[in-house]
């Protein structure tokens, strides 16, 4: 059976766009290739696919074919007015096929605007437009009009299927994110933590090197949390965590691994210098509920304190109880007695 040659281009458009959007993963190319597929079968010089971003009002040119960027330019100017044809089809949810305007030369064209829909909970979502455009007069048969009702809908499935891939990796980063840090405060959990000591000493002994080891723990902070409640308590914590992210190194790392105990591991021998800063810096806090803010630290050091995470944290340990034994706001420092 013989077919056509109008049939045979918009079969080959269509063939073309679905393999455009089931091998590409850049929507850039996807709605490119849609587009110039659709003016190619459709005999159009000019045509465009805008789209609507979710982080900023309006409608933005996503793919053109046959206009240069100065008319791209005054495109994206033009669409802000509600009555052009791509705002109108994006915001109607309607198509237009033979609409007509004037161009800025004065030419006569007619235009076939098309919103580009998906469904969501049974609504339909526009998440743009589509539009070609033939000097006039010019008519599209019901053919051509199912060929371009079919490329918007694949321009839509592509711009739909990029969304949903960015929030899934959104998504991912967001999980991955929150398996190494503490929800609270924003920097690393015990878990995180732990890993990061082991390789810090690993290296270190592997280059001779020292590693500290800092545990911080919020004096009285019961009584914050019982004066104040756990509002006044999580305020605490969060300004804790502030200071010591910004009182260390980029090499360093600050974590929380207990409800109110901080710890950093740091490169290098500078754990009691790092305690000290960190002490100047939560004594300059205001008050929370009345209460002065103030937290006590012990410093261990790899090799000289343990050689291994199990002892660092150990000797850390012995060293924070130690100071808070001398009082508020104390450093201590020291393996544990009895190793």
């Amino acid at each position: 059976m013989s077919t056509d040659p109008q049939t045979s281009d918009l079969r080959t458009a269509l063939a073309g766009a679905i393999e455009s959007i089931a091998r590409s993963g850049d929507l850039d190319a996807s709605l490119d290739a849609i587009l110039a597929a659709a003016a190619a079968a459709l005999h159009a010089p000019m045509g465009a696919v805008l789209v609507q971003d979710p982080d900023r009002p309006g409608l933005h040119p996503a793919a053109v074919v046959g206009i240069d960027a100065g008319a791209g330019a005054r495109l994206a100017t033009e669409v802000l007015d509600p009555t052009h044809g791509f705002a109108t089809a994006a915001t109607s949810r309607i198509a237009t096929f033979d609409r007509e305007a004037t161009g800025p030369d004065g030419t006569t064209f007619i235009g076939a605007y098309l919103p580009l829909l998906v469904s969501s909970g049974g609504v339909d979502v526009s998440l743009g437009s589509m539009g070609l455009s033939w000097p006039a007069p010019h008519a599209l048969d019901a053919r051509e009009r199912e060929t371009l009702q079919a490329l918007a809908s694949l321009a839509a499935i592509a711009i739909d299927r990029s969304r949903l891939g960015s929030t899934a990796a959104e998504r991912s980063e967001w999980f991955e994110r929150m398996a190494h840090t503490d929800p609270l405060t924003g920097i690393a959990n015990e878990r995180t933590v732990g890993r990061v000591l082991e390789l810090e000493i690993a290296r270190a002994g592997r280059a001779g090197d020292e590693v500290s080891f800092v545990m911080f723990d919020v004096d009285d902070f019961r009584a914050t949390n019982r004066d104040g409640g756990n509002e006044a308590g999580d305020d605490v914590l969060r300004q804790v965590a502030a200071v010591l992210a910004e009182s260390v190194r980029l090499v360093d790392t600050v974590g929380r691994i207990g409800g109110d105990e901080f710890v950093v591991v740091a490169p290098g021998s500078a754990g009691s210098v790092v305690a000290h800063r960190v002490l100047k810096g939560i004594a300059a806090l205001p008050a929370v509920g009345g209460r002065v803010v103030s937290v006590s630290a012990g410093v261990a050091h790899f090799p000289a304190d343990g050689e291994d995470a199990q002892a660092i944290i150990a000797a850390a340990t012995a060293a924070l109880d130690k100071a808070r034994s001398d009082g508020r706001g104390m450093v201590g420092s020291g393996a544990p007695t009895g190793d």
